[in-house]
């Protein structure tokens, strides 16, 4: 029977698992990009340097390194938060993508003209209100291809989770071919990434191109 076929089940378990890193820590990594790129463009010099600062380490440190450091300060024997390879990947792709999408929201928020932010304060409007009515909806309009591609690089390095012990695609894959000595697990891994990254890289030319036509 075809390997495949016949841990479709396992296979598809570890696609799913996958798909939630993909979209949770993207979306926690939108969070903290908001918020660090936020600090870094009003938060002063001691706001800026923190800013930087997280920004720089993350950026220059390989996210293996930091998800096995994780998996030991999250380990029962130091903090004992969870011992789920899947819950210390997420955090891990978070902290790590969020250093990129910090880069990417504020590169946004300085492409915004000061005059706006400056006749919203005038109109009586707080920092944060105008942050959220005026400076962002901008922002994320200029930055949506370059946070498609960060879509696309975090669905791969979800891969690296796998290091760690969590049951997402490539572990899923690996195990099998192991199992059955046989390589169409594996080209099927490819394919199933491929099912994920094409569709993003669609939809972010197809946002681009929009964007451009707007502007």
């Amino acid at each position: 029977m075809d390997p495949i076929v016949a841990n479709l089940d396992f296979l598809i378990g570890g696609y799913a698992t996958t798909l939630k890193l993909s979209a949770g820590a993207m979306a926690l990594a939108l969070a903290i990009g908001v918020l660090v790129a936020s600090v870094r463009v009003w938060g002063g010099r001691i706001g800026s340097a923190a800013g930087g600062a997280y920004v720089e380490f993350f950026r220059n440190t390989p996210l293996l390194v930091q998800l096995f450091f994780y998996a030991v300060l999250f380990a029962p024997a130091n903090l004992g938060l969870s011992r789920d390879p899947v819950v210390v990947a997420l955090v891990g792709l978070s902290v790590y993508t969020g250093a990129y999408v910090t880069e990417v929201i504020r590169s946004g928020i300085l492409s915004v003209d000061q005059r706006q932010s400056e006749a919203a304060r005038s109109l009586g409007l707080s920092q944060v209100q105008t942050l959220r009515r005026v400076v962002l909806p901008q922002a994320f309009r200029t930055v949506i291809p370059p946070l498609g591609n960060l879509s696309i690089a975090l669905v791969k390095n979800t891969a690296v989770a796998s290091a760690i012990g969590a049951l997402e695609l490539l572990q899923a894959g690996s195990i099998v071919s192991s199992r059955t000595f046989r390589l169409e697990p594996l080209a099927g891994v490819v394919v199933a990434y491929l099912s994920i990254t094409i569709p993003l890289a669609i939809l972010t030319g197809h946002l681009e191109r929009r964007l451009r036509f707007a502007r």
